[in-house]
């Protein structure tokens, strides 16, 4: 079993230094570019490692777990991110999305609609997360497991073909809203894919399978 962080050490953010909650700690580094931080179990660890070169242990994340504290370990998953899901009450049905601190599966954003479906439900948690990181000026990257959303997003046109009905007409204009912020802004985050093949459910996941 993974060990829980207590302690975290921001080397780059608003007050280097070392902090005893993930809330402190994020309030430090929200909004600062090459951000460099990251949570140890003990004190002793986080004073050693406050002292040391941050490149010796920023890194980004380990094996497949669903555990945030081996998703803090994990080499090849980017800690500072935000990671996005969609989950749908049948295909169409109620659906939602949200998106999370990929590192702490802390919310940031959640939305939810009486029909839908799931490929909606991740273009539009791509799109949100990008508008959101505009508002509050961060430059982090999105973590999405849906690689239709992706070319969605990509072509600045949700493809689906739910029928515009008076059940999904407030649906339908999130999406316009969506597809016109994506044609009117541009951004340099980068949109990932989650591998879920490796690394278990993407934190962002509804837990329901």
């Amino acid at each position: 079993m993974a060990k829980k962080n207590k302690f975290y050490v921001v080397w780059n953010g608003h007050a280097p230094g070392i902090y005893t909650s993930w809330a402190e700690c994020q309030n430090n580094i929200k909004g600062v570019s090459n951000v460099r931080y990251k949570g140890f179990a003990t004190i002793q660890e986080a004073e050693a490692a406050f002292e040391d070169n941050p490149d010796e242990h920023w890194g980004n994340k380990k094996k497949t777990s669903k555990s945030f504290e081996e998703i803090d370990d994990n080499p090849d998953i980017i800690n500072n991110s935000i990671s996005v899901d969609a989950a749908c009450s049948g295909n169409p049905g109620v659906m939602e999305y949200q998106g999370v601190y990929t590192v702490s599966g802390t919310q940031i954003f959640i939305k939810k609609f009486p029909l839908g479906t799931n490929n909606i439900g991740e273009f539009l948690a791509i799109v949100h997360g990008l508008a959101y990181q505009k508002q509050h000026k961060l430059n982090i990257p999105i973590y999405t497991d849906s690689k239709i959303a992706m070319g969605w997003v990509k072509a600045k046109k949700c493809r689906s073909k739910l029928p515009l009905t008076a059940q999904t007409q407030s649906l339908f204009e999130v999406i316009k809203r969506a597809e016109e912020w994506l044609k009117n802004n541009t951004y340099t985050q980068t949109i990932l894919k989650w591998d879920t093949k490796t690394w278990g459910e993407i934190p962002a996941d509804f837990g329901r399978k």
